[in-house]
């Protein structure tokens, strides 16, 4: 039985406000208990951020805290009931095998979830286990990390603890859990959920529970709905562009892994595109390209107007004018893609002022990529410190043919503050995690126990603007193979 513990000297300082929620909305439950939990990796920097002491996360009490086998005083642990579309099918979900242990307030008052993600069966498992393997846990904080210190809104890791437990997947592999760390696990399927199982009282109540967690600056008035509606589109147009600009691709994009608060979350099948191609897909299980990089930004339209119909029943008493309300805020999300998108392309060609050509200038450079399979971020870090001869396009008639056109537009800028080099500079990173890297680092790890791999990918991709000598060996390109690369959902 997972015990109740004082825990004051691990800096604990929990609350559960989702917790005062309607019941229908979650299931109070304690995790499964582990037989030998070993804390395998310690967010340091982020436990100090959150008010945590690193030594006594690190202790015997601490790990089976991080493994709920022991929970802190003041947790409430509850799995979150959701529902969502599923490669566009609609179906009831829930956290399987996650557990919301509470909210750590950290020393500036802020709010952040904390939730224990492999810790066993909940009344929403569908059959499942509720467990996690260490190799999908391990890829988790590594690319949450990486996307963090890429400036990319995202749920971040503080520690993955084994369970000295083995799970069946295909094979028998090590039973992991992961603390996840979040703004709030409100999904775009929670109000789902909802307003298909619940009532418009539920419905309202939950809105305002959003608005007050995330958007504590939208007037309490009759027209907040709307505002909420249309600040979740904000975010999340904000959010798919800068996926965009440095390659990444979500791989699930379904409507229970879209944050209202606009994080990135659900690191399953994901990756980063080494040569540029809109159709590029790496998720074994999207065999019709529903999620490729190509059509992300439309995904995530489709997603909003999912989540803009849960809240017709609360934009206005008569439905039609509700729904008219609705498809007004969601017709409006491509344009803010597209300025987000723009600027963002703009930056990293060290465009600082804004001309009409800018676009088919970024669209030609595009066109170039894909036709001659060159890779995009170094494409862009090539241009960055003018190393021309280190780019596949380079010495090709109409790479020459653009270069000059971006000279010239380059020279019609007036004089600023930061220069386009150093612009470029901070907007292309100089690595990012390479899919062939990350799977050294998990091959080292699961079959050999040797973490060493990790952290040293872990530590080159903490500062990716750097562009340090030693990110240099990180930025190579895999060996080519006749197999495409793939990936998996995490289990």
């Amino acid at each position: 039985m997972t015990t109740r513990k004082e825990s004051i000297e691990s800096g604990w300082n929990l609350d559960n406000s989702y917790a005062l929620l309607p019941q229908t909305f979650f299931t109070e439950l304690n995790p499964n208990l582990v037989q030998s939990p070993k804390l395998i990796k310690l967010n340091e920097s982020l436990a100090t951020s959150l008010g945590l002491d690193i030594q006594a996360l690190q202790s015997k009490d601490g790990v089976a805290e991080l493994a709920g086998n022991q929970v802190p005083e003041g947790a409430f642990p509850l799995a979150q009931a959701y529902a969502g579309h599923q490669f566009g099918h609609f179906a009831m979900l829930g956290d399987g095998r996650a557990m919301l242990f509470g909210e750590q307030m950290n020393p500036s008052g802020e709010r952040f979830d904390i939730q224990l993600k492999g810790s066993g069966r909940t009344p929403y498992s569908r059959g499942g286990d509720g467990r996690a393997a260490l190799g999908p846990m391990l890829r988790e904080y590594i690319i949450s990390e990486a996307m963090h210190a890429l400036g990319i809104p995202t749920t971040r890791s503080l520690a993955i603890v084994t369970t000295g437990e083995s799970i069946i997947r295909e094979t028998e592999l090590p039973g992991a859990i992961l603390t996840r760390v979040a703004a709030s696990h409100l999904r775009f399927g929670t109000f789902q959920y909802v307003a298909k199982w619940g009532t418009d009282e539920e419905l309202r109540v939950l809105a305002d529970y959003a608005l007050q967690r995330h958007f504590p600056d939208i007037e309490a008035d009759e027209s907040r709905y709307l505002a909420l509606l249309q600040a979740v589109i904000k975010r999340q147009a904000a959010l798919v562009a800068k996926w965009q600009l440095v390659g990444f691709i979500h791989g699930v994009m379904n409507t229970d892994n879209m944050t209202i608060s606009g994080e990135t979350i659900d690191y399953g099948p994901c990756a980063f595109m080494d040569a540029y191609n809109p159709a590029t897909v790496f998720s074994s299980i999207d065999v019709q390209g529903r999620y490729a990089y190509g059509n992300q930004p439309n995904i995530t339209g489709w997603n909003l107007a999912r989540f803009a119909e849960t809240l017709i029943p609360l934009l206005h008493e008569d439905y039609s004018e509700g729904a008219k309300l609705a498809q007004a805020a969601i017709s409006g999300f491509p344009e803010q893609y597209h300025s987000n998108w723009l600027a963002g392309m703009r930056a990293k060609l060290g465009i600082i002022t804004e001309e009409i050509e800018d676009e088919s200038l970024i669209e030609g450079l595009l066109t170039m990529m894909e036709k001659h399979r060159a890779d995009y971020t170094n494409t862009f870090r090539a241009l960055t410190f003018d190393k021309l001869k280190d780019m596949a396009l380079f010495g090709t008639p109409d790479f020459t043919q653009w270069h000059a056109l971006w000279k010239a537009r380059l020279s019609r800028q007036q004089e600023s503050k930061v220069s386009p080099q150093q612009l470029m500079q901070d907007s292309n990173p100089a690595l990012i995690p390479r899919n062939h890297r990350v799977e050294a680092a998990l091959e080292a790890a699961v079959e050999r126990g040797d973490y060493s791999v990790m952290e040293q990918l872990l530590d080159v991709l903490s500062s990716p603007y750097a562009h340090s000598a030693r990110q240099a060996d990180y930025s190579t390109l895999p060996a080519q193979t006749t197999s495409p690369y793939q990936t998996f959902c995490g289990t």
